[in-house]
């Protein structure tokens, strides 16, 4: 698909990854929707993207808040064709503490941002896309784009919430894709590694250097414009479909 003049929703997209991935594609002439539950950031980052980005405050869990967005989306915009979905939380507490086993609200609360959350957006975007005409020859309709991440596969002590959360989203991927299909959307998750992020930025180097010295090459953390660049090519690669995706500098995550 290519990206000029589609319309890209991403969650999240107020700052990180979701940021960059939308200043990424307004560059390539898109315009994109901003779900973010901080709304004053939200406006603040449409605001310094120009007129080809409008932000949204959703909270991702609720049904209802997705869907009033998304309505007003389709009513600014006319078409959604791309979702990507940063939205999420990062937490770590151990299966049993010092206060004994995990609080099960914990738990459920991870699950329902990064996975339930994940999956609420991309199947109200998808409903949405089945209404576009198809953009080329294949019948495409539209591009989903998840964020998982290496936990799922190399979760760390105290990262049973977190991991399970994004193994679910890395899980759902095909069979997502497979009914997506009959109508000419594709979907890929990307799973990336330790990110600089504004917490990541404020590390200390002893906190930075042992993620450091887990990845391969190259020897840093990940910067929030190659999740957007990795985000254009699968939009742009209308063969890529139903794939997780590492982007983690060939990092595989120790137990602690």
């Amino acid at each position: 698909m290519q990206i000029k003049d589609t319309v890209a929703v991403i969650t999240g997209g107020a700052s990180g990854l979701g940021r960059a991935t939308a200043e990424r594609l307004v560059a390539a002439g898109g315009k994109v929707a901003l779900l973010d539950l901080n709304e004053d950031l939200a406006n603040a980052t449409a605001a310094e993207l120009g007129g080809d980005a409008k932000a949204y405050a959703v909270n991702v869990t609720e049904a209802d808040s997705i869907v009033t967005a998304l309505d007003q989306v389709m009513e600014d915009f006319g078409a959604i064709h791309i979702n990507v979905n940063c939205a999420g939380i990062g937490a770590a507490s151990r299966t049993v503490g010092k206060d004994g086993a995990m609080k099960l609200d914990y738990f459920n609360f991870v699950v329902q941002v990064n996975l339930i959350g994940t999956f609420n957006t991309l199947s109200q975007c998808a409903a949405r896309m089945q209404l576009n005409e198809p953009v080329n020859e294949d019948g495409e309709r539209g591009v989903i784009i998840n964020t998982a991440s290496v936990a799922a596969f190399d979760g760390q002590i105290g990262q049973a919430a977190y991991s399970a959360s994004k193994a679910g989203v890395a899980g759902m991927t095909l069979p997502i894709a497979r009914d997506l299909s009959r109508i000419g959307v594709r979907i890929c998750t990307i799973a990336p590694g330790i990110f600089e992020t504004p917490m990541m930025m404020g590390a200390p180097d002893q906190v930075r250097q042992p993620l450091i010295d887990m990845v391969q090459f190259p020897k840093r953390l990940g910067e929030a414009p190659e999740f957007a660049l990795l985000s254009q090519q699968i939009v742009e690669n209308p063969y890529l479909n139903g794939e997780t995706i590492r982007l983690d500098g060939g990092i595989r995550m120790q137990p602690k």
